[in-house]
């Protein structure tokens, strides 16, 4: 498996097929992962069976892309309908692991399994979070794990920047390390920056607005707020005063109200938001948790840098802000996201990394020597001196 003169026997584009066809494989066991990480279940016990029948799949109606397609997307046992997803993340890893062999391949087969394990945790951790929001720890704290070990096998992961030079063993492993600290503490950084500058959205409302709390939501004149999408963690609030207010058996007047995941404070009286079904306040503004990452994408961010160092994490960084921006933007126009909405961002980190694997030498090349040479040599410099 590391002498490439066997890779070699054989033509290059019959390993593309192996590597389309592994890539398709993998991908039926990434929508096990998806479906069950989330759920806290095994990915080993039990095998795939219809989550609606409970149908154990045999194993000839169980193989990648064609069974969904001669099934036309249906439980062979009981007809329900079986999600397109589990055909596009076949599709999607098959195409992947292809793309890593066609641009990695002939310089290290290595090299490009690498990056297709890479590929296979983005992949996951993006459909998880899309549907969740969450990453889960198996694919992030592993990522880091598995990443540092990935470094010193494969030190291909870690060329120099501008030469392309494969660094030994162990300057590989330090610039893996150099990532995971990069990657982990610059981000919950950035977090913790963000939480401190932005970390709160004041709602100005018209004098003696009525605001209703249910048991799922907050009502603000014509708008809707799920508690899901306010409530990162435990400590976050909503807090506002009350000029009137009223809970199912009393009522106050000019009072403080605090509202977390577990409690509920009417001035000094505190409460379990759980046993109240409904409140209904008079105010004129209030004040909601915004949260603009978790602690997720800060391990995930860790993990990148773990297998691809500390630029991948830098570039990953700029670049996902972009495209968030842009997707939420997007989603806006089109009516089809509330500007207070929250939005997964894990898959744009794992989209902006993916565009380091496939292009992101050469993007930073020419960013530097077309558009400023003079700071490529100095960066080259500082880079020599500190890795």
């Amino acid at each position: 498996m590391f002498d490439p003169q066997p890779w070699a026997a054989a033509p290059f584009h019959f390993w593309s097929v192996v590597f389309f066809v592994l890539g398709s494989m993998v991908g039926s066991l990434l929508n096990v992962c998806i479906h069950r990480m989330p759920r806290d279940e095994s990915i080993v016990s039990p095998g795939s069976h219809c989550p609606h029948c409970g149908y154990a799949i045999p194993w000839f109606l169980n193989i990648p892309l064609l069974t969904w397609l001669y099934l036309r997307g249906k439980c062979a046992n009981c007809a329900a309908p079986i999600s397109f997803r589990y055909f596009l993340v076949e599709l999607l890893t098959g195409v992947t692991f292809l793309g890593a062999w066609l641009a990695h391949g002939a310089q290290s087969p290595l090299l490009a399994l690498a990056y297709c394990l890479v590929l296979s945790g983005f992949l996951a951790a993006t459909f998880i979070d899309f549907e969740h929001f969450i990453i889960p720890d198996q694919i992030t704290l592993g990522g880091i794990a598995v990443g540092f070990v990935c470094s010193a096998i494969v030190p291909a992961l870690h060329a120099d920047l501008f030469t392309g030079a494969v660094p030994s063993a162990a300057l590989a492993l330090r610039r893996s390390f150099l990532g995971i600290l990069v990657g982990g503490g610059l981000i919950y950084l950035i977090l913790r920056i963000g939480k401190i500058l932005f970390g709160r959205q004041r709602f100005a409302l018209e004098p003696n607005t009525k605001v209703v709390f249910t048991e799922t939501a907050l009502h603000l004149p014509g708008q809707e707020i799920a508690y899901g999408d306010v409530f990162y963690r435990k400590s976050d609030a909503i807090a506002f005063e009350a000029k009137s207010i009223e809970l199912t058996d009393r009522c106050y007047t000019h009072v403080d109200v605090r509202l977390t995941p577990s409690h509920l404070w009417v001035g000094d009286d505190k409460f379990n938001p759980e046993e109240i079904p409904r409140m209904d306040a008079v105010t004129d503004q209030i004040v909601l948790p915004r949260e603009a990452m978790g602690l997720g994408d800060v391990k995930f961010m860790a993990a990148i840098g773990a297998f691809l160092g500390w630029q991948a994490v830098i570039f990953s960084l700029m670049l996902s802000a972009m495209i968030g921006a842009f997707a939420g933007l997007l989603l806006v126009a089109l009516r089809k996201q509330a500007w207070s909405s929250r939005l997964p961002y894990g898959p744009y980190i794992a989209l902006a990394a993916t565009l380091w694997i496939f292009a992101g030498h050469p993007i930073v090349h020419w960013w530097f020597n077309v558009l400023n040479p003079w700071l490529a040599r100095q960066l080259q410099g500082l880079l020599g001196f500190a890795v």
